[in-house]
């Protein structure tokens, strides 16, 4: 089982906040002989629409010493679970969750502007003090 983020009961109460409901904590996936854990997934009903959202989220805390090698490793596991995802569990739209201060930091600047523009993330954006999120960047 691997270790959970700094931030992961944070975002999970966010969720909870926000009408999800946890559905796997981790949800768990096999890929041949290899064992991947993507840290939430979850589901709410639309009642407008009259169907069930399916979500995965992986949670990201970058307090490492450069947040360009934390971006590079969270796209890169982003990037992989979303192929996966795409063969195992296409239902599940995947979402990666940052504090709104990395948010601040990285996306409003040119590096994180471009991953937004060709939509290669799929974003949540929390407040960890308040646990809540305060927006989703489709």
């Amino acid at each position: 089982m691997p270790t959970r983020d700094i931030y992961h009961y944070c975002v999970k109460q966010a969720l909870i906040k926000d009408g999800w409901t946890i559905t796997d904590d981790p949800l768990s996936l096999k890929v041949g002989k290899k064992d991947l854990f993507v840290d939430l997934a979850a589901e709410k009903l639309l009642i407008a629409e009259k169907q069930e959202q399916k979500i995965a989220v992986e949670v990201k805390s970058f307090v490492g010493t450069s947040e360009i090698e934390d971006l590079k490793n969270a796209l890169g596991q982003y990037i992989l679970y979303e192929k996966i995802f795409k063969r195992q569990l296409s239902e599940r739209i995947l979402y990666l969750a940052i504090r709104n201060s990395v948010f601040q930091r990285l996306f409003t600047e040119e590096i994180g502007k471009i991953l937004l523009e060709d939509k290669t993330l799929k974003l949540i954006i929390f407040d960890p003090d308040k646990e809540i999120i305060e927006q989703w960047i489709s």
